[in-house]
């Protein structure tokens, strides 16, 4: 049989083993995690809307009906193309297919080891666990804190960064102040926190049409969440972010909350595959693939979703879910065309449209060529992020959670767990 070997269970990955079900194909798909997770709910689990399960399905589990696909929990660290082997830290596979999908992970522009610690980004499952210990540790903080200085800096909220992720964090982060919290402490008032987002753009939600980007601007200061256009963000720390304004003046804002959702990095293996096939990166490190998505001179190498630059109509791909679920499923394809001695057509990006949700009945999008904002785009969006997750209890669980919540404003998931202060900050003894 022919062997495909896949790295990485992100949706690229899996959606390529899955297509490759009914095929005379060996798959072996390898990932350092056991789980497929569905980064788009990650805020969700973020803000306590949502539990980490309720958004993760085990591999294993997604492809146990699949008999020629087999799962390793491994971490793939080299490769050998002349041998066709993948290497892993624990021995090594041998492939005449390899299909690359390896996502990306957080970039701070050159800071990672001072902004990292005090500012987590929201890539993982940890990642996501970690944020929401600092969201609601805040709020306990600021209620046993009696300094009104100090107690403003815990209510005080920044994300750096107004992308989907970004201003999909904000208006939940409000929500929780409006709504969630309302009524659970004594000795302050959530409601009036300060929730800020900043942006080096000039308006939010810049892939968007700009009357969407000025509907969901709209819909978040009625959440009572300040946009600040136009900044770059030169420091981080415990207590605080430092930016430059677009006049040039330098100005900071007081904070123990400071949230990351301004850039990403493309996955150490872009290195990987450039240092032993000679494969060329774009500047930020994805890798440029042929038409259909191999690496020039080895065509045996298929490179999709976050790590791969592909451009279509004068513009790169975004690296967003839809466009590596299509990329996996045309790697598949290729395969199966070239063990038929079939010439596969070029990869081309089908885009069905794209969302983004405000908060509570709100939220912006395209479909169709059809531009969406309100109820309408939040409705929607719901129903998309339902239908893609992986596994059919996943989406009973969240529809079933989601209706509750609608109809209580409860967040069931308000669990803080591990260290005391996870901001870094220092409480000064009483």
């Amino acid at each position: 049989m022919h062997r495909a070997v896949i790295i990485g269970g992100g949706f690229g990955g899996l959606y390529a083993a899955r297509a490759l079900k009914n095929d005379n194909v060996s798959i072996t798909l390898v990932d350092r995690r056991n789980f497929h997770l569905f980064q788009p709910l990650l805020y969700q689990v973020a803000t306590g809307a949502l539990s980490p399960g309720e958004i993760a399905s085990p591999l294993r589990v997604l492809l146990r009906k699949q008999k020629n696909a087999q799962v390793l929990l491994a971490d793939a660290v080299d490769l050998d193309p002349t041998a066709r082997s993948l290497i892993l830290d624990k021995g090594e596979i041998p492939y005449d297919s390899l299909i690359v999908s390896t996502g990306a992970h957080h970039f701070y522009f050159g800071h990672e080891d001072s902004w990292e610690p005090v500012a987590p980004g929201l890539k993982s499952l940890e990642d996501a666990t970690r944020i929401r210990h600092k969201i609601l540790y805040a709020f306990e903080a600021a209620e046993r804190e009696p300094d009104p200085d100090t107690r403003r800096r815990w209510l005080t909220f920044v994300i750096v960064g107004a992308g989907p992720t970004g201003v999909e964090l904000a208006g939940a982060l409000a929500e929780i102040a409006n709504d969630s919290l309302r009524h659970d402490f004594r000795s302050i008032h959530p409601e009036e926190s300060r929730i800020l987002l900043l942006d080096t753009s000039p308006r939010v939600l810049t892939a968007f049409p700009e009357s969407l980007s000025a509907a969901a601007e709209r819909q978040l200061l009625r959440l009572g969440v300040r946009v600040k256009p136009s900044v770059r963000v030169t420091a981080i720390d415990a207590d605080g972010v430092t930016y430059y304004t677009s006049t040039g003046s330098s100005e900071r804002i007081e904070a123990h909350t400071v949230l990351w959702a301004a850039g990403v990095k493309p996955s150490p293996w872009g290195e990987i595959l450039a240092r032993r096939t000679e494969a060329k990166l774009d500047r930020t490190g994805r890798v440029i693939v042929n038409a259909d998505l191999t690496i020039p001179g080895h065509p045996e190498i298929f490179v999709i979703g976050d790590l791969a630059y592909r451009e279509q109509d004068g513009a790169p791909l975004p690296g967003i879910a839809p466009v590596a679920m299509q990329e996996g499923r045309y790697a598949a394809s290729v395969i199966v065309n070239r063990l038929n001695g079939q010439t596969p057509k070029p990869f081309s990006y089908f885009d069905k449209g794209y969302l983004a949700v405000v908060g509570r009945n709100s939220g912006v999008g395209v479909i169709g060529g059809l531009k969406l904002h309100g109820f309408i785009a939040w409705f929607v969006w719901l129903f998309v992020h339902l239908m893609y997750l992986a596994q059919a209890l996943n989406r009973v669980l969240v529809f079933l959670r989601w209706g509750y919540q609608y109809v209580t404003f409860y967040r069931g998931a308000r669990l803080i767990t591990g260290d005391d202060d996870p901001s870094g900050h220092q409480e000064k003894p009483r």
